[in-house]
């Protein structure tokens, strides 16, 4: 089950990139231009697993269920 751990990776990865910032701007993490990157990074890279992880997911279904249509028992 590959999908499940891009779709979970990519949740942290967005967590992260949303979590980052928010300390930023509460003063408790100091603003560094290389943090920011990171961030940004983070989210993006995060976004794209899970798109990744759902269209897998999505996929193995679509072709699990033509597979029990196609070969009924």
């Amino acid at each position: 089950m590959r999908f499940s751990r891009l779709i979970i990776i990519g949740f942290f990865l967005v967590l992260l990139g949303a979590v980052l910032p928010f300390l930023m701007v509460m003063g408790l993490v100091e603003s560094t231009m290389i943090l920011n990157f990171i961030a940004f990074a983070s989210s993006v890279v995060g976004v794209f697993l899970g798109v990744i992880g759902t269209a897998t997911y999505v996929g193995e279904r679509r072709r699990e269920q033509r597979q029990d249509e196609e070969w009924p028992e």
